[in-house]
């Protein structure tokens, strides 16, 4: 395998290594235009890594104010105790929600692997 023949933005030759006997890497080969752009708006909906995080911390953040107002008197226990299961139940979407996401991104990037894997080695996959 060579290095990529393209020219980045800045005007020096791209440093990756180039993909299925093409001379470009993934990043600059024509044929996976498409596919780098069904990536890259799939990303743009996923809203990073920050969202999540955010999200958990406000949760975290509700559940220390209803444990405080249920200790002062100002919240009934009950209500407290529903409020709570519900944002136990949003934190668990949440989980799945990023486990979700994880396992589709490993599964394109395994799929992408055996693409490499099959162009690179006359098609041979493992079992």
């Amino acid at each position: 395998m060579g290095a990529c023949t393209a020219i980045t933005r800045g005007g020096a030759r791209c440093k990756g290594v180039a993909i299925d006997g093409s001379g470009y890497c993934y990043a600059h080969q024509p044929d996976k235009a498409a596919l780098r752009r069904a990536h890259a708006s799939k990303g743009g909906k996923r809203g990073g890594r920050g969202r999540p995080l955010s999200e958990v911390a406000d949760a975290k953040g509700r559940l220390l104010d209803i444990a405080d107002r249920m200790e002062s008197g100002e919240m009934e226990t009950r209500t407290g105790i529903a409020l709570s299961q519900v944002l136990n139940v949003f934190l668990r979407a949440v989980d799945l929600g990023l486990k979700a996401r994880e396992q589709e991104e490993l599964e394109a990037r395994l799929s992408e692997l055996e693409e490499q894997l099959d162009a690179g080695k006359g098609g041979y996959r493992g079992a």
